[in-house]
């Protein structure tokens, strides 16, 4: 029974969820096995320390507050920390210094970083470990080429506890209630399984998982609950010390408590986010008190980043695949839409294939009163039922439920067959839907303990005791389906555009319907190869080759900028072609950006189609030549030359020569890096042909050979040969007025602020962003841009009609699209700039130019 207690004459349970008004952010003390001292923000005077700092760092003046850290620690360990400080990226991200030396010869691993005002310094005494980086690497390395997710999970517990040495090691996921499954488990053999457990959400309050999104990782050394108090616990204006980003940070005695009913003595979690949102977490369990070295913590902070963004990689390739087959299933739609007369008989007809859009076990057309059913449905009798509870909750969007009898309770009467509903409207007035359903699926939960036990006061006060017993409790779950994925709505919501679009333009679909159903195929298209581009870009920023270790961060993003933009180029080059490209199109975009103002490239061969497999192998292989070429070969002297000659022999086999003259020295690389590797290997494994490539000093020289099923003569399409111009130099290199004013319209904060940062490099700061065609409209009323950068889609609208007022004031400005072509600009535009995304900001501000121009 629930225990509850009188607090000024009213009731009130007591459970977990009192755990959520625990301040655990102020504890006012940290964990035994370092010591911290709290400073000014410039890191010049003591202001608070942990009562154990002078006997840990071996100080003889035991009164620390308003003491001088110079004093204390001597001016170069201040130094070091101060310049250590300066570099820090923010609270979430502490400066480290490994193994400091103090001037007694006690040595500790410091983190620094400045919360609220204040400097927290960390000391933790230092252990001999593997280098940080070396482990993360470790790590990395072992879970790189993994390409499903479950395979993912089950490694990574392995494989933490492998290389960090705890008892026991979970992969701890949060489901949509908030209680957590363990999927991974890997533990001493002696120890019981919590493997396919649940936990209830209580086990870990609310301000605990905002705390697990802030700050990654967290240890606990020991759960025998000692604490060392922060002195004082208050400052001057009675406010106590936020630890929030604080390694020693202690712990709350509740969750102690808990470790100790579980029996576990030690304990680290890294967190694994996903979209901003707490996705689960790794948990570790340790029998026996562990400190975990700060080195080895932050190889394991590492880790958990890389492991989250892998894992969100994978779900989104999962996704992705799931998004394909939807595509095909609604192009067969819109293709046989041009063939119907009636509206619902196309629908009806296709009934099996819109089944194919998503698992479900039945699907259903509600129109005109109406009813048609494929696969397993509810009775007819129940139809109007749910068709009326549809219109009255789903106000004319996608609405779905995987427990629809605790919504409709009459639902209840057929919940063996449809447990599930996801309804798409076909109208804006609730009286057309197409249904999809799920049947009831039966499971047995096992939680580790009652989830719905209530837990008396215990000997901490007002805090609660945890519960001591983690005994399995079995709960059969009935009346609900496998739960709407997100990616099954994004599915639906396509679905519905495509139908909604039929529906309402059926009546016009006469004598011109197969040209109208091939341009709404066309946008259905392009749609999709936005959406592929931008989870090429999040798959592309995580690739798991190491850089150069002389790489900076700055010429490590480039490099992969560059990359991702030129897959970017194949990628629209073949869905605009439906096949592939032409090879002198795909040299002439991977050389532009690198022309100098005397170099010379000259190309010599016949006009080559390249299918839409090797037009991407050779848009990386080629992108890497020429950056290499203007990085360290003839492309970086101004009296270099390139020559590119490329041929078909009888067999109708491609060969391509590469032959750079005329610039530095030519020294082969001292390492092989994943550059050198792509350029050597990627033709080789990908489309069967031969690579080689010779380091001669005068001048890089490498051949390439593609079998014939991949080119095609294209004689057709004019010649291929001859001269690339090279870029002047004063047009390339002129600046922006100081003064100069810009206006960006652009609904996504993440790429507006790219372009903000691409401008301000060009010496523009007075940049105005708008997320909408309404916003930047009202912002004109009081504003004269010089030039304005305008996204044709805004998602819920385009920038169109911006541009007919630019137009109309003489305004210049350029469109910015992620699409493959330009299909949404109306021809009064045409002579208008059309710059891609991914941003190339050489590109963006060459054509910002080009239209201030004319003016």
């Amino acid at each position: 029974m629930p225990s509850s207690r009188t607090l000024a004459g009213r009731a009130f349970s007591v459970d977990l969820t009192n755990c959520d008004r625990e301040p655990i952010h102020i504890p006012g003390s940290i964990q035994p096995h370092g010591c911290l001292l709290a400073c000014d923000v410039n890191a010049a005077v003591v202001l608070r320390h942990s009562r154990n700092a002078a006997d840990m760092l071996g100080l003889q003046k035991t009164e620390l507050v308003n003491a001088h850290l110079d004093d204390i620690l001597g001016a170069r360990v201040t130094h070091a920390l101060r310049n250590a400080l300066t570099t820090s990226s923010g609270a979430s991200r502490p400066s480290l210094l490994f193994d400091v030396a103090l001037a007694d010869g006690r040595r500790f691993d410091v983190a620094v970083h400045r919360y609220k005002a204040t400097v927290i310094i960390e000391f933790e005494p230092t252990q001999t470990v593997v280098s940080p980086l070396e482990l993360a690497r470790q790590l990395i390395s072992r879970i790189s080429d993994v390409t499903e997710v479950n395979k993912l999970i089950d490694k990574t517990s392995k494989l933490v506890r492998a290389l960090l040495g705890y008892d026991r090691v979970m992969i701890y996921r949060f489901e949509q209630d908030g209680a957590g499954k363990v999927v991974s488990e890997a533990k001493r053999a002696d120890l019981e399984s919590f493997l396919g457990q649940y936990f209830p959400a209580g086990d870990i309050p609310q301000q605990a998982r905002e705390l697990y999104l802030r700050n990654t990782i967290r240890i606990i050394s020991d759960a025998s609950g000692h604490r060392v108090p922060v002195v004082p616990e208050l400052d001057p204006s009675g406010e106590p010390l936020d630890l929030s980003f604080a390694h020693l940070r202690s712990v709350s005695p509740v969750h102690c408590e808990y470790l100790r009913n579980m029996g576990v003595a030690a304990s680290m979690s890294i967190s694994v986010i996903i979209d901003g949102r707490l996705w689960g977490l790794i948990a570790c369990h340790h029998y026996a008190p562990r400190v975990l070295p700060m080195a080895q913590r932050v190889s394991a902070e590492m880790f958990g980043e890389f492991f989250s963004l892998h894992l969100h990689v994978l779900k989104q390739k999962r996704k992705l695949e799931s998004a394909t087959a939807a595509r095909d299933a609604l192009d067969r739609f819109l293709q046989a839409a041009s063939h119907y007369a009636d509206i619902e008989s196309l629908l009806r007809d296709n009934l099996p294939d819109f089944m194919r859009l998503m698992p479900c076990n039945g699907v259903g057309l509600w129109m005109n009163g109406t009813w048609n059913g494929y696969g397993t449905t509810p009775p007819l009798d129940a139809l109007p039922e749910i068709t009326r509870f549809i219109g009255e909750v789903a106000e004319g969007k996608v609405w779905a439920t995987h427990a629809l009898s605790q919504r409709l309770p009459s639902a209840a009467d057929y919940h063996e067959i449809a447990s599930g509903i996801l309804a798409i409207p076909l109208s804006q007035t609730p009286r057309d839907y197409l249904f999809f359903f799920r049947k009831e699926f039966v499971q047995t939960l096992e939680w580790a303990g009652n989830p719905e036990k209530s837990y008396e006061t215990g000997p901490l006060g007002d805090r609660l005791t945890p519960r001591r017993s983690f005994a399995i409790w079995k709960e059969t779950v009935r009346h609900q389906s496998q739960p709407w994925t997100e990616a099954d709505r994004e599915i639906a919501e396509a679905a519905r555009i495509a139908t909604v679009e039929v529906v309402l333009r059926h009546n016009e679909m006469m004598a011109d319907e197969r040209n109208k159903a091939d341009v709404r195929q066309r946008m259905l298209n392009e749609e999709l190869n936005h959406r592929v581009k931008n989870i090429l870009a999040v798959i592309k920023s995580i690739v798991s080759h190491p850089s150069a270790e002389e790489l900076s961060l700055t010429d490590y993003v480039l490099t992969l900028k560059g990359r991702i933009q030129a897959l970017a180029f194949a990628h629209d080059q073949i869905v605009r072609s439906n096949d592939g490209g032409m090879l002198l199109d795909l040299i002439t975009a991977e050389l532009s950006p690198y022309q100098r103002h005397s170099a010379e490239v000259t190309l010599e061969g016949p006009a080559v189609w390249l299918d839409n497999r090797s037009f991407s192998v050779m848009a990386l292989v080629l992108h890497e030549l020429a950056t290499n070429a203007a990085k360290y070969g003839s492309l970086s002297s101004p009296n270099g030359k390139l020559l590119i000659r490329w041929s078909l022999d009888q067999d109708g086999d491609f060969a391509l020569s590469w032959s750079e003259s005329g610039g530095p020295e030519v020294k082969p690389p001292s390492r092989r890096g994943f550059g050198t590797a792509l350029i050597n290997r990627s033709i080789p494994y990908d489309l069967g042909g031969r690579s080689a490539v010779s380091y001669n000093p005068k001048g890089l020289h490498a051949e390439f050979v593609l079998p014939a099923r991949h080119v095609r003569n294209a004689a057709d399409s004019g010649p291929a040969s001859g001269n690339i111009l090279p870029m002047g130099i004063e047009i390339a290199h002129a600046a922006f007025a100081p003064d100069v004013e810009v206006l960006v319209v652009e609904d996504q904060m993440l790429i507006a602020m790219d372009v903000e940062n691409i401008l301000d490099t060009h010496g523009v700061t007075n940049v105005v962003i708008t997320s909408s065609s309404s916003e930047a409209l009202a912002k004109l009323n009081g504003l004269t841009p010089d030039v304005a950068v305008l996204d044709v889609n805004l998602g819920e609208g385009t920038s169109i009609p911006v541009a007919d007022e630019l137009s109309r004031r003489g305004i210049p400005f350029v469109f910015a699209t992620g699409y493959g072509d330009s299909a949404m600009i109306p021809a009064i535009f045409s002579d208008v700039p059309v710059v891609r995304k991914p941003y190339d900001g050489q590109v963006l501000v060459g054509a910002m130019r080009t239209v201030m121009a004319r003016t």
